[in-house]
């Protein structure tokens, strides 16, 4: 018995060590595989070799399909696991911005430039510094070069990652950084301000004229490049990000998505107005902006410009945005925002699934189901509570989840 164990044992060990071999010998193979597109992008031979040898994949990154393990998305952002007051805290925007404002004069001249080619204000570069790496003091977890590889063997979404995996080795043999400052997210992204290899082509600028676009050491250039990513999606100088304004008491809050696009003239004729009490020019006014209520018709409300929308670009949420543009304010301004947020509590990710399940169903919601309460979730939860007779609040609740369950 004990010796049939033991062969058993034996046996699984084998196999698990053999499968493994099978799997790494696998590996190193899609990597060789790749070595004429990389000669097309003008990695050299030399530097391919040295980037690749013994290079082994990292199967604990999340976003992997792998045999016998779920497949697990992209963990979930922050602001989507978190109540909004979570995720915009205080105390960490009151402590950015401090900080912010003393980069603000240590790096005055350069920002100045920035900001006078560009037209994206300085605060605005430094808050994007501050939110993406504590203004360079995190110090990123994984081997860029590793992850990139992982993710185009086994990931989700091979062919971007092949493409920014083959951009990253370019960016090795042109000597600009070395593979152990080459740090990265587990999505790849890298640098001071967080970019992708492919971005780093698209947006990088050598601010500091030695002919480099470094990233990873130069503030300027890093900044810069943060600024050029910005123009380069449609950033609009002299328009501010985002209003904060209060909503009038029957504010419908289904039209808090970016399809509902009006001057924000017509906003304030509607009921809405500026938290502050400030008056807006004629050409804040004629300016579109859409409405964003984070928490529904709980907690602040914001009239979002076209800035709004580029800063979402450079990371795709709602509340890294709020973070970015507020902490801007507050590097000037040492006002919070004027409405609290009312720390609403979300149901757990699969409530908002089964919501969105019944909202689709019903025909009220056609985006992907993920257990967030993004906006087209809220505003397809408005528009159901308005065919139920529900309170109409555009927020996941445990009444709007029972009432979606007995539709069925």
């Amino acid at each position: 018995m004990m010796r049939r164990a033991l062969i058993a044992a034996v046996i699984v060990v084998t196999c698990g060590w053999t499968s493994a071999r099978a799997a790494d010998a696998a590996f190193t193979q899609f990597i060789a595989s790749l070595w004429p597109e990389a000669q097309a992008e003008g990695v050299s031979r030399k530097t391919f070799d040295e980037q690749t040898r013994g290079l082994e994949p990292d199967y604990k990154l999340p976003d992997l399909i792998l045999p016998g393990r779920p497949a697990l998305g992209a963990p979930s952002q922050a602001e989507f696991v978190q109540v909004p007051a979570d995720y915009v805290k205080e105390a960490s925007i009151a402590r950015l911005a401090g900080e912010g404002q003393r980069l603000l004069q240590k790096y005055r001249a350069s920002l100045s430039e920035i900001e006078k080619k560009s037209g994206v204000p300085a605060t605005v570069m430094l808050a994007i510094w501050g939110r993406e790496t504590d203004y360079g003091r995190y110090t990123l977890p994984y081997d860029l070069v590793s992850v990139l590889a992982t993710q185009a063997y086994v990931g989700r979404r091979k062919e971007q990652y092949r493409t920014e995996f083959i951009l990253a080795l370019k960016i090795l043999g042109e000597g600009v950084v070395t593979r152990k400052d080459m740090r990265s997210s587990w999505a790849g992204a890298t640098g001071l301000t967080q970019f992708l290899p492919s971005e780093y082509y698209k947006h990088g600028v050598d601010f500091d004229g030695d002919g480099r676009i470094d990233i990873w050491h130069s503030v300027p250039d890093a900044l810069a490049s943060a600024a050029q990513q910005l123009v380069n999606k449609g950033w609009q100088s002299g328009v501010r990000w985002a209003y904060e304004v209060q909503a009038p008491a029957k504010v419908d809050c289904t039209t808090g998505v970016p399809e509902v696009t009006k001057p924000i003239g017509q906003w304030l004729r509607e009921g809405f107005v500026p938290v502050r009490g400030q008056k807006l020019s004629a050409a804040e006014q004629a300016q579109p902006a859409s409405l964003l209520q984070p928490e529904g018709i709980y907690g602040p409300s914001f009239l979002t410009t076209k800035n709004y929308f580029v800063i979402k670009e450079y990371n795709f949420s709602d509340l890294y945005v709020l973070f970015v543009g507020h902490l801007a304010d507050r590097m000037t301004s040492p006002l919070p925002f004027a409405t609290p947020w009312a720390a609403s509590k979300q149901l757990r990710t699969r409530d908002v699934e089964t919501m969105q399940r019944g909202l689709t169903r019903v025909g009220l919601y056609k985006d992907k189901i993920d257990g967030k309460a993004g906006m087209q979730t809220r505003a397809a939860l408005g528009a159901y509570q308005k065919s139920a007779g529900l309170k109409v609040d555009c927020w996941p609740s445990e009444e709007v989840l029972r009432s979606i369950q007995a539709a069925r």
